[in-house]
């Protein structure tokens, strides 16, 4: 592996590949400290009523810095790889792209291929890493840049950093704290790679765990199980796609509240209805309702709410009732 100087740390040659907002902090970073000659992202997505075609916020954020893009639709026809032979990399990056690349790509670079990967790894390899932590009640993160190899997130490990998740930390707020982490972890990367100092230590895979992407209807609250789980799962779906229960055969998104001890009761029976909030009879415990958004409003607190809704203890939130208890 050759080693650069410090100096010419410009000249290092990146493509990068990624397509959310998770993304958008590495592109800035390497763009600013390297020279990323090729953005690849995902096409265009069509959305809203109109279905007017969307760029991917790694493609909007390419444009304004005037970096050419890249948006194939295949990866294995072999047209992408000859392009980046062309171009001749040191380095490919990839973030959140949403693909696994194929050997003939990961062969591209001359030096080697990199991932910024959203977990401590082996620990949630997969699409929903961020999620997954927040819906499990971890109490720690991280992220982790590998060298990639044709796996789900199983290439050697380069770098590692560990972040705490607070007890009230949603989804949203554990993602801008790990994705402007990473923006920072691969510029190191990068440094350590090109200067022959970066680290190469294999995963456990007995340790290994898979964040599967969010499946239709997992957002919906299931009042039998226990109200930390309740708290978690409000948290873990915000601010997508939003966790919620039905009333009265409709949809109230639930965007906070708190997990608090209560004797036994029937699963989603309301026990308290006030300016505290609306309480909700769990499997184990109850989950005070502190924030929600009825159909077509805005986000509300619970109080706002009830000022304009009558919600009576006794009445049930979700599908059926059930036997409270431990």
């Amino acid at each position: 592996m050759r080693e650069v100087e410090a100096d010419t740390m410009k000249d290092i040659r990146i493509v990068f590949m990624g397509t959310p907002d998770f993304a958008v902090p590495a592109l800035c970073k390497l763009a600013e400290a390297f020279s990323v000659m090729l953005v690849v992202t995902q096409p265009d997505r069509r959305r809203g009523r109109g279905q007017t075609p969307s760029p991917t916020p790694v493609k909007k954020i390419a444009e304004e810095l005037m970096l050419p893009v890249s948006q194939p639709t295949r990866l294995r026809d072999g047209v992408l790889a000859a392009h980046l032979s062309g171009l001749a990399p040191d380095l490919v990056i990839t973030a959140a792209y949403g693909r696994l690349l194929p050997a003939e790509i990961l062969a591209v670079p001359k030096i080697a291929s990199l991932n910024i990967h959203a977990s401590l790894l082996p620990r949630y390899r997969g699409a929903a890493p961020i999620h997954r932590a927040v819906i499990n009640g971890d109490s720690v993160s991280g992220v982790t840049i590998m060298y990639m190899d044709t796996g789900m997130d199983t290439g050697d490990i380069l770098l590692q950093q560990s972040v705490p998740i607070g007890p009230d930390s949603t989804t949203g707020e554990l993602h801008d704290i790990l994705a402007a982490l990473g923006s920072d972890m691969i510029v190191q990367a990068v440094r350590d790679v090109m200067s022959g100092k970066a680290a190469r230590v294999k995963q456990d895979d007995t340790m290994a765990s898979t964040a599967l992407p969010l499946r239709p209807g997992e957002e919906e609250i299931d009042w039998s199980v226990d109200a930390a789980g309740i708290h978690n799962l409000v948290r873990g779906m915000n601010p997508w796609p939003g966790a919620y229960t039905l009333f009265n055969e409709k949809r109230l998104k639930i965007w906070g509240g708190r997990a608090e001890d209560a004797s036994p009761a029937p699963c989603g029976r309301i026990l308290e209805a006030g300016d505290e909030g609306i309480l909700v009879a769990a499997g184990k415990g109850a989950y005070r309702i502190g924030k929600l958004q009825p159909p077509g409003k805005r986000v509300m607190s619970a109080s706002e709410y009830l000022c304009g809704n009558i919600l009576q203890p006794g009445e049930t939130l979700g599908r059926r009732d059930c036997d409270g208890g431990p």
